[in-house]
């Protein structure tokens, strides 16, 4: 049989070979600690990481700032009715504006969208036009 062995941390309990040779109080301990140290470093390189994607975002941003002339600073989406938080589920017309999803069907939201027009051009693109043959009586190969 083995002879139990202190604790490794010292505390004058009996230490265990699963738990490193620490007592069930300092091996806690250990693992909080590890853990803690872990999370930090986890910490550090997310905050590199972040670091490094602002910085290229900061260059692209001031590439399309140039080329746009605009800020691309985010917005947050309102409805175009009402001016509440669209957030996720804002809904898009095809006037162009984003609305909430009472506002989104355009009877709510007095859209001006020509939606008769609209399919007036599918239904020309998708039919074209046919023609009668002038000569009745000739046969088509």
């Amino acid at each position: 049989m083995e002879n139990p062995a202190l604790c490794a941390n010292g505390c004058g309990f009996f230490g265990t070979a699963a738990n490193q040779n620490y007592c069930s109080k300092c091996y806690k301990d250990f693992l909080e600690k590890e853990e803690e140290n872990s999370a930090k470093e986890k910490e550090k390189v997310m905050a590199k990481d972040m670091s490094q994607l602002s910085l290229s975002s900061d260059q692209n941003t001031e590439k399309k700032t140039i080329a746009d002339g605009s800020s691309t600073k985010k917005r947050i989406e309102r409805c175009g009715k009402c001016n509440k938080k669209a957030g996720v589920v804002g809904f898009k017309c095809r006037c162009g504006t984003v609305f909430c999803s009472i506002h989104r069907l355009p009877e709510e939201h007095d859209c001006n969208f020509d939606y008769k027009a609209m399919e007036r051009e599918i239904l020309i693109k998708k039919n074209p036009l046919v023609k009668a043959d002038k000569l009745v009586g000739r046969m088509m190969k």
